[in-house]
């Protein structure tokens, strides 16, 4: 029976995390989940505030649920974002993309590009990251909501990276059933599970079902009319609900390209 991991999870300890590591640990372990792989945003963070932090996780983390201490890295154009955990010191905010994939394998880490439709971050891939990226997000929840990424593919295909599934959890509504199966050795610690990530022992899967290409494909098809309706009402909710006005925002013109 494989490790249940949910990727991609920020706390208060980013800017724009509404959740306190101890709230997150009793949610998810909850919904039986064994493994939180955090991945708080680089802004606002130090080496001194890094060290910190992996206190922290360390503190809540029990045997029902062990917490993964990780950095989601942004390029200077805050559009490219990377992933990032393993034993290895901060690297810094707004480092280019390039440099900052160097500096990670250089100490040790594991890296993965998350959520690629957003900003339209694919368009800015570069297939020399290849080499120094483990994984891929093909579907995530908060940029992609209900159905996968229709331009992870393509990046899969010429990076040759393994699929991940984040949840990209900041508050309640980006609660979703994705999850990453780790194939991990016990007793369970960030090492064991670096590890694992880092061989590509890891499945992702959503609604319990495995995310192989066929299966994803048939996912974005059949789960497009659910997220169309999903963002339709969105749209209409922020058109008629915020600060009691109607706002000036528009609906978005393709689906998957918030």
């Amino acid at each position: 029976m494989g490790i249940f991991a949910v990727s991609h999870v920020h706390s208060v300890w980013s800017y724009d995390g509404k959740w306190k590591l101890d709230e997150l640990v009793r949610e998810f372990s909850g919904r039986g989940y064994q493994v939180l792989l955090m991945t708080e945003h680089d802004r606002g963070f130090t080496q001194s505030r890094w060290t910190e932090y992996i206190a922290a996780c360390r503190e809540v983390s029990s045997e029902k649920m062990l917490v993964i201490p990780g950095i989601e890295y942004s390029d200077p154009d805050n559009i490219v974002h990377v992933l990032t955990w393993g034993d290895v010191p901060f690297l810094g905010e707004n480092l280019p993309t390039r440099s900052m994939l160097e500096g990670l394998r250089e100490a040790g880490g594991v890296a993965v590009l998350a959520h690629p439709s957003r900003r339209k971050a694919w368009q800015r891939f570069d297939v020399a990251w290849s080499e120094y990226l483990t994984g891929i997000e093909v579907w995530n929840r908060k940029t992609d909501g209900w159905r996968p990424s229709p331009d992870a593919p393509a990046l899969l295909a010429s990076s040759g990276c393994a699929p991940f599934v984040g949840m990209d959890f900041h508050d309640r509504n980006q609660l979703f059933p994705l999850a990453m199966v780790l194939d991990c050795p016990m007793p369970l610690s960030s090492r064991v599970v670096v590890d694992c990530l880092r061989s590509r022992r890891c499945e992702p899967r959503a609604f319990d079902v495995a995310l192989r290409p066929g299966v994803r494909a048939a996912m974005q098809i059949s789960l497009l009319p659910f997220e169309a309706a999903r963002r339709g009402c969105r749209w209409i909710y922020r058109r008629t609900s915020v600060g009691g006005t109607r706002t000036h925002q528009v609906p978005p013109s393709r689906l998957g390209k918030p």
